[in-house]
């Protein structure tokens, strides 16, 4: 005869062994916080991805004795491990930065609460303050004025995205600001289809949503016939109207994350183009920061040529050279003047060493105008691979 479960007393088991997780967890946090003083002491790279090959390795092996499937540990642990990459270069930032370090700060974004950027700056400062202090903007320009003006600490500005590419407006704003970028973090957008009440596809007419989910939701916009799309200035905003009306004929492309802030639930999920969709964000600050040593390091250039014909080839083979890899290339009309261009250039090296210092010196001699747009960290940490064999 089968024992009856007593399915609340595994329940009381399973939320007991999820708090003893939850210990456990911040012990290793705490330990690797360790291993970057040591580094500091040592001077050595924050990530050493032998190491963390061989580690996941072992954990896979030793998952498989107790029955664990090796991409669930895998898929752990690099998580894990990625927590720890961002704890530590937040710590050693701190170092390097010590003027900056305060337990509150500002930060401007787009929309209000539940936009993309609403969540891309809780997430980023999620490891760096205690509170943060919002300041919605319904517009780029906004967020650079206030953080100019020293309304705020901090602007947070999408830059880019995997599925509708480059966000030009930002980039023509770069040209004529002061600010310098002081970090970056890619949040992942996953683009769903809220309502405010229960209802049903069919009886949708009206869709609010801001002009860049519009585009990288497309394809499944496209094929809802009679439905009218009323764009808005934020995500946020469209969310703001659909929790108002409480119509069951209208909806709003957002996460459901930003959502649930406006008691809105999916009612069609991950409607974006591509499955893998990201956006890259940028964070600028009156005053450019230092990158500690030991830190993956991006700078950000802009730079115009004018008419000289080979000048941008020229620019190019000279971080050939100097063994420096460019990560992005943007190029931008410039206002007034036809036909002439202004180049955004992200390349992955710290602004203090001196390859990067001999290619700017180069560089000049082959532009009309060049300027460093900030140095920050890396914040996208790429995830340890493990040879499939191992699998």
């Amino acid at each position: 005869m089968t024992e009856k479960l007593d399915l609340n007393k595994i329940r009381e088991q399973i939320t007991e062994l999820d708090q003893e997780l939850l210990v456990l967890f911040a012990k290793r946090r705490a330990l690797t916080l360790n291993v970057a003083k040591s580094k500091v002491q040592q001077v050595r790279p924050i990530r050493d991805k032998q190491r963390e090959q061989e580690l996941l390795i072992s954990l896979i092996k030793r998952g498989k004795d107790v029955g664990l499937d090796a991409h669930y540990v895998t898929s752990i642990f690099q998580s894990i491990i990625e927590d720890s990459v961002l704890n530590q270069q937040a710590y050693l930032q701190s170092l390097a930065n010590p003027d900056i370090q305060v337990p509150t700060v500002s930060v401007a974004f787009l929309g209000d609460k539940g936009s993309y950027s609403y969540l891309a700056s809780h997430r980023y400062f999620s490891r760096r303050a205690e509170k943060i202090v919002e300041s919605g903007c319904q517009n780029f320009s906004d967020i650079l004025q206030q953080v100019e003006s020293g309304q705020v600490d901090y602007g947070m500005l999408p830059i880019e995205n995997t599925s509708s590419g480059s966000i030009n407006e930002v980039y023509d704003l770069l040209q004529h600001t002061n600010l310098s970028i002081v970090g970056e973090i890619t949040q992942p957008i996953e683009h769903c289809l809220l309502t405010a009440v229960n209802t049903s596809l069919d009886k949708i007419k009206t869709i609010y949503a801001h002009g860049q989910p519009i585009a990288q939701c497309s394809n499944f916009l496209d094929k809802q016939k009679g439905i009218r799309i009323e764009y808005c200035d934020s995500t946020a905003d469209a969310m703001a109207q659909a929790a108002e009306l409480q119509d069951e004929t209208i909806a709003v492309v957002g996460s459901e994350e930003g959502g649930q802030l406006y008691q809105l639930h999916a009612l069609e999920q991950s409607i974006a183009n591509q499955n893998e969709n990201h956006s890259r964000f940028i964070l600028v600050a009156r005053k450019a920061v230092d990158v500690a040593e030991q830190i993956p390091a991006k700078t950000a250039l802009i730079f115009a040529t004018g008419q000289k014909a080979g000048a941008l080839v020229e620019c190019l083979l000279v971080l050939k050279e100097k063994g420096i890899n460019m990560c992005k290339l943007e190029s931008r009309p410039i206002q007034g003047r036809p036909w002439e261009e202004m180049f955004y250039l992200d390349v992955e090296a710290n602004l203090k060493s001196f390859a990067l210092q001999e290619a700017i010196t180069e560089i000049t001699k082959h532009t009309n105008f060049i300027k460093v747009l900030g140095c920050y960290p890396i914040e996208h940490i790429s995830p340890t691979n493990v040879p499939s064999s191992e699998i």
